[in-house]
């Protein structure tokens, strides 16, 4: 731990870039306790290691002060000292005796709380949402930071998100999606951002890279979009997605394959309109090529041209599928406001914007014109080429 009290009831916080001989001076002169459990602690002064405090061999207070790594202690000191340098009002390892729980880091920003916790290990769900409910529910807004050591790009702009990596996605007050990261060796903060799913586990998402002096916390708190998702390689990895869907379709998935095929489908021959990206896709678990043919089954192939579509009519088959496994919803600890449907409205409005449906208020759809299953390759790809060229850049606004 980088901080402790001494006998007297002095805070000392070795965030600061204390000298080794000023320490040393101090260690000679004080005695330390943890500020927690008011036990005896050592002030480690080595070579190869930050400098730090330690409680000695048989403490009680492991729960709260677990063994952290070299590489944890140095990315929440940087991360303090990058608040410092901005003037924010920081306390490294803070003691909220309320809840029982120390954020890396508790600072106040334009009027509100926030717990800063860099993660540097995995974490289990439960302990995950368990201390992040119980900041909010004493009004502080977390923010988990995972090390960047725990993502890495699988190729160009695309990566693989494991449900661990979800519990720190974060989202702007516009509803933009990001996970934040950073790198202590490296100095480096690393933004995943945009993040558009097309599969359970491989997002596309651009790494954009920042020294801590040319990002502020509003920065991170609310990045702006910069990058725009590359259509041509959705389609490629969509195309790739059926592919392996097909060949390995795993136990969980032969109920969505076996639908189709009784519906009279050919799962390389539904249509471009069916597997399009959306944002608030990560939300949901089940990739969208699989959602977004429920909702084609389950409403838009039935209806005529004119025919009305209401939203409880969505969300009753949506329900329905959800009851029966058919979707599975995501866990994210951080936005549990973020309401699932979003993501299918957002479908939904694309369909729109494509000249399928038409808005007719707030909770109404109507539809234009059917879309149609195509019923060979030739006949694929004649439609999807149309259907790109006509609507690139409607979706390259996504």
């Amino acid at each position: 731990m980088l901080s402790a009290q001494t006998k007297s009831g002095k805070r000392i916080c070795l965030g600061y870039d204390y000298k080794k001989e000023t320490l040393l001076y101090l260690r000679n002169k004080e005695e330390f306790i943890c500020p927690i459990c008011g036990e005896d602690v050592l002030l480690k002064l080595g070579d190869q290691r930050i400098f730090h405090f330690a409680h000695k061999q048989g403490g009680t207070c492991r729960d709260f002060y677990e063994n952290e790594t070299p590489y944890h202690m140095e990315g929440k000191k940087q991360l303090y000292q990058w608040l410092i340098r901005q003037k924010i009002p920081s306390v490294l390892e803070y003691y909220d005796k309320e809840i029982g729980q120390r954020p890396d880091i508790m600072f106040e920003h334009k009027g509100k709380k926030y717990a800063l916790e860099y993660q540097c290990s995995t974490l289990p769900e439960k302990v995950f949402i368990k201390r992040t409910q119980r900041y909010l529910e004493k009004e502080y807004i977390p923010l988990w930071i995972i090390s960047s050591s725990h993502i890495h790009a699988k190729k160009r702009n695309i990566t693989a998100l494991s449900n661990f990596h979800y519990y720190f996605l974060r989202s702007t007050s516009t509803g933009y999606l990001y996970i934040p990261s950073y790198c202590p060796e490296k100095h480096l903060f690393q933004l995943v951002e945009p993040i558009t799913s097309y599969s359970i586990k491989n997002v596309f998402a651009h790494f954009s890279l920042y020294l801590p002096n040319n990002l502020k916390l509003d920065g991170l708190l609310e990045p702006s979009r910069k990058h725009q998702l590359n259509l041509s390689s959705w389609k490629s990895e969509i195309e790739k997605f059926n592919l392996h869907l097909t060949l390995h379709p795993g136990k969980a998935l032969q109920p969505f394959l076996h639908e189709i095929y009784n519906k009279n489908l050919n799962l390389f021959l539904l249509p471009p309109e069916i597997g399009l990206p959306v944002p608030h896709s990560i939300s949901i678990h089940t990739a969208p090529m699989i959602w977004q043919t429920y909702v084609f089954l389950d409403v838009l192939a039935s209806k005529n041209p004119n025919d009305l579509i209401t939203l409880q009519e969505i969300k009753t088959h949506f329900k329905k599928r959800l009851n029966r496994n058919d979707i599975i919803l995501r866990n994210l600890p951080q936005l549990e406001a973020i309401n699932p449907l979003c993501a299918v409205i957002e479908y939904l409005q694309h369909l729109v914007r494509l000249g399928i449906l038409s808005r007719k208020g707030e909770n109404l759809f109507q539809l234009k014109k059917k879309i149609i299953i195509p019923r060979s390759n030739r006949e694929k790809e004649e439609a999807k080429i149309l259907f790109y060229q006509k609507n690139n850049r409607i979706l390259s606004e996504i």
